[in-house]
């Protein structure tokens, strides 16, 4: 008894926790992270705005979660549909980007929506500063998205700018089923209840415990367990109309989950995002020869709503280029059976993580699926981890860091 009395014994082991304790804080968690409503929400006020905006084109002005949810569903549906209006993304103060972004764009005949969480964003408001230069923006042409208690709030009340309040509790990369994502693609025309619908099936199946649940945290708990040994996790989309998705995808990860853990361990997933048969000409020889450090997740679409095909020759021109079995296969085939080849040779190496995930067609429902199960599968790593999952304390020195030296450019 005296040497339990002369030692002092402490235990901070970082432990990992079981599916039913990850299930219960994230349960708990729920009832202070905003998005975990936002599938839940009434719309009307938002398509009822929507409807009073006849200008052609829709002018986002944001930058990381204020625009790349919103693109990314955008450029999801872009290819298959025909909106009346178009809408471009303003995210950059790239000089050169800038005018060539604007130059076939009536400005007289545009919608600034302009969106800043906490209102002092500096690419944002520069762009704002520039954009009305070149034409008046008022409140007949500008609709302005932040925090309440924000001074770009405080500048639309003065101007009597239309508003919407994103809630302080809704972060930037988990915002674009909030204000942020769904004003502006209800002004372009896009189906936002159907994109709630989508949320609405993976959250409601997550919580109720029911098929989604267990692929998701399971996936989260094997990327956890394996950390160590498969720290890169690349996602390998069959569309180029995946490209924004994939961007959208590389901030939710990164920024989520580059963080230092309750035991200042610093953690490490990192995410690529590939864009198929694209990147089957680049990064696939270091997926099948390199080190074996990296997941790779498939997703594919089962029906790009496209029947355009591979000609039939009706002479002998093409004769001596072979592939004479593709004619007659349509593209959508050709990218599908690809995938297939690409992940069947990732399988036989039998020792990379690889899973696949098959969109079954384009629509607001089946990327709302996609993304609300991302941003569920991050929330669950994340407490895995014992990390903060949605703040970003290494993002904010650099912007100190940069108001300080423009502030004493005399």
């Amino acid at each position: 008894s005296d040497l339990v009395n002369l030692m002092k014994y402490d235990k901070n082991f970082y432990q990992i926790k079981s599916n039913s304790e990850i299930f219960e804080r994230l349960k708990a968690e729920r009832k202070g992270v905003g998005y975990y409503d936002l599938p839940y929400q009434d719309t009307m006020h938002i398509k009822d705005y929507a409807k009073t905006i006849n200008k052609k084109h829709i002018v986002v002005v944001g930058i990381g979660g204020s625009s790349l949810g919103a693109r990314a569903i955008y450029e999801f549906l872009l290819p298959s549909n025909s909106y009346d209006k178009d809408l471009l993304f303003l995210e950059t103060v790239d000089p050169l980007e800038i005018k060539h972004s604007l130059r076939s764009t009536n400005l007289d005949d545009t919608q600034f929506v302009i969106i800043s969480k906490s209102g002092n964003t500096i690419e944002t408001i520069s762009l704002f500063k520039y954009l009305n230069f070149l034409v008046t923006i008022d409140n007949s042409n500008c609709t302005i998205i932040s925090e309440a208690k924000s001074k770009l709030t405080k500048f639309a009340n003065d101007n009597n700018i239309k508003t919407f309040d994103l809630a302080e509790n809704i972060g930037g990369r988990f915002s674009v089923f909030s204000v942020v994502g769904m004003v502006p693609l209800a002004m372009v025309g896009v189906d936002i209840d159907n994109l709630l619908n989508g949320c609405k099936r993976v959250s409601d199946s997550f919580f109720k415990q029911t098929e989604y649940y267990k692929p998701i945290i399971r996936k989260a708990r094997f990327l956890v367990e394996n950390k160590g040994r498969f720290n890169i996790n690349a996602i390998f989309s069959y569309s180029s109309s995946l490209e924004s998705f994939n961007k959208w995808y590389v901030q939710l990860w990164a920024e989520s989950l580059g963080k230092i853990n309750i035991n200042d361990t610093r953690q490490a997933l990192t995410p690529i995002a590939l864009i198929g048969p694209v990147d089957q000409h680049s990064f696939l020889q270091l997926i099948i020869d390199g080190v074996r450090d990296k997941t790779v997740t498939f997703i594919k679409i089962d029906n790009l709503k496209d029947d355009t095909i591979v000609p039939r020759s009706v002479n002998s021109k093409f004769n001596d280029l072979d592939f004479e079995y593709i004619e007659g296969l349509s593209f959508n085939e050709l990218l599908n059976k690809q995938a297939d080849a690409t992940i069947k040779s990732v399988e036989e190496q039998k020792d990379i993580p690889c899973d696949v995930v098959t969109i079954s067609t384009v629509d607001e429902y089946n990327i709302a699926k996609l993304m609300f199960s991302y941003q569920l599968m991050v929330s669950v790593i994340g407490q895995f981890l014992q990390i903060n999952t949605y703040d970003q304390p290494g993002v904010e020195h650099g912007k100190t860091i940069l108001k300080e030296s423009l502030k004493n450019k005399s």
